[in-house]
């Protein structure tokens, strides 16, 4: 691989878990991580620069100066505020729109032909809230989606299933949160549709079973986050999926969000849809066939964001 450098925006666990990851991965040769919290960037670059002599990636850096991420080919955001007790989704939603009316420009002047992903939720409003910010076209400013949210669904799948999960072929689309769904009338396991695939000569994948499994993948995170308090090593993980798609050129379909332009009839918001990544970004996104109980799902899904951006403003 060529020299390719990752800017990654925000020292928390998300933002660290992700260094880790690409770092081990040699998703990138550089990494660069920058946070406000200049002391905290600073130690977790020196810790994770200890480490590679034992990693792919070449080089670590980090501080709290916003020039550390100069350069970037790819630039992540998991900066922004967390959802405090008794704050709203939407109150947050503001907070961290606030936030990126700050922070894109200065990224965009250290970095003007970059990448930017965002993993800060709620990723979707806030792709839109960048897209606008920056003036980028729609494929150079998205987010990780349902990327992990797709992981989730392919690991329950295989493991009722008994099969790798790469041989699992499934997504999760629409909102990243509680309005997402799986497309259960293209998965498959193999070449099997998903509702004929069978153990021990019995159909396992019942209505029943799949809308409960749709419904445990919806709550993951708030069941990782009642116990550890957030979620950070799996988003970590597919955020250096995701930038390995970039950095690679590879071509990889991937469903990330992205603001519409007419897909499904649906225009100015951001959902995840099964879409090509390439090193320039989002290359295209696909209209993945649906039933029409899913068609509906997706348009409930473009509703309620749309409500939203209405409400912040955006």
């Amino acid at each position: 691989m060529s020299r390719s450098r990752l800017a990654i925006v925000g020292a928390g666990s998300v933002g660290t878990s992700l260094a880790y990851a690409a770092m081990i991965r040699g998703s990138a040769s550089d990494i660069a991580l920058f946070d406000v919290n200049a002391t905290k960037a600073e130690a977790e670059a020196l810790d994770l620069a200890h480490g590679t002599q034992f990693a792919a990636a070449a080089s670590v850096t980090g501080g709290g100066d916003i020039g550390v991420t100069e350069g970037a080919d790819v630039v992540v955001i998991t900066a922004g505020a967390k959802q405090a007790p008794g704050q709203t989704r939407l109150d947050l939603a503001g907070t961290n729109v606030r936030i990126l009316e700050q922070l894109m420009p200065q990224l965009l002047h250290c970095s003007p032909d970059a990448v930017y992903v965002l993993v800060t939720n709620p990723c979707d409003v806030l792709t839109v809230a960048a897209q606008k910010i920056s003036g980028l076209p729609a494929g150079r400013v998205f987010s990780s989606g349902t990327v992990l949210d797709t992981s989730r669904l392919r690991w329950l799948l295989a493991s009722r299933a008994h099969v790798a999960v790469a041989s699992v072929h499934a997504s999760m689309v629409g909102e990243h949160g509680d309005t997402e769904f799986p497309v259960w009338s293209g998965a498959t396991i193999g070449p099997v549709p998903i509702r004929d695939w069978k153990v021990g000569g019995e159909r396992v994948f019942t209505s029943e079973y799949l809308a409960e499994a749709a419904r445990e993948v919806t709550q993951a995170a708030y069941k990782v986050i009642a116990g550890k308090g957030a979620t950070n090593y799996a988003i970590g993980l597919a955020g250096a999926r995701i930038v390995e798609a970039l950095l690679r050129d590879e071509s990889a379909v991937l469903p990330v969000s992205t603001v519409l332009d007419g897909q499904y009839g649906i225009s100015g918001v951001a959902l995840s849809l099964p879409s090509i990544v390439v090193r320039g970004g989002v290359a295209g996104v696909l209209e993945t066939p649906m039933d029409d109980d899913e068609l509906a799902a997706l348009r409930h899904s473009a509703d309620t964001l749309r409500r939203t951006l209405g409400i912040l403003g955006i």
